[in-house]
């Protein structure tokens, strides 16, 4: 075999060599993310746990409104810029209503406009036995169903309502709350 069959051979696998390192960099790179590109971590916006609409005010007037979309004051808004966070006031993860289920929005609208409620415990007191909440007097929470899909009961998802105008989120049965903000 001649010398410069060899040293092109070598040259070739020295390039090959080379094209796999960059393309091992660029995959490296790519899922890693820069701040900028796709990301295998997931962003707080990927979490049911935040959310992004709108929430409804328990003062609101009974008349229906055209908007399926609660409405919201601005107390009710997280001084997060939307992105999720911690509450300061309760120091509860704070969620986004676009970030529930759209169950969720459905029952804000109904409390929004008074009602009719499609179980007859919707609105009574929530006494608040946990202690996750902030605590009130009592009569200050007031609880609604979220239905559940596909459940022959209730379920375990709920939105509670406080006399401030303020609405927690619990998927688990009152055993973790969300503070739904705007």
């Amino acid at each position: 075999m001649s010398t410069n069959s060899r040293a092109a051979r070598t040259g070739q696998r020295s390039l090959i060599g080379l094209l796999v390192a960059l393309i091992t960099a660029a995959i490296v790179w790519w899922t890693q993310g820069d701040g900028n590109t796709p990301s295998a971590e997931p962003s707080p916006s990927d979490s049911p746990s935040v959310q992004q609409t709108t929430s409804p005010s328990p003062t609101a007037s009974s008349a229906p409104t055209d908007s399926s979309a609660p409405t919201v004051s601005q107390s009710q808004t997280d001084d997060t810029g939307g992105d999720g966070g911690t509450d300061p006031d309760s120091g509860l993860p704070i969620v986004r209503v676009a970030d529930l289920p759209p169950e969720a929005a459905e029952t804000l609208s109904l409390i929004d406009s008074g009602g009719p409620f499609p179980y007859d415990r919707d609105g009574i007191t929530f006494e608040n036995r946990e202690d996750i909440l902030p605590p009130q007097d009592e009569g200050y929470y007031k609880e609604y169903t979220v239905e559940t899909p596909g459940s022959d009961d209730r379920g375990a998802r709920r939105i509670v309502a406080g006399s401030g105008g303020e609405f927690y989120w619990t998927d688990d049965h009152y055993s973790s709350f969300s503070r739904i903000a705007g």
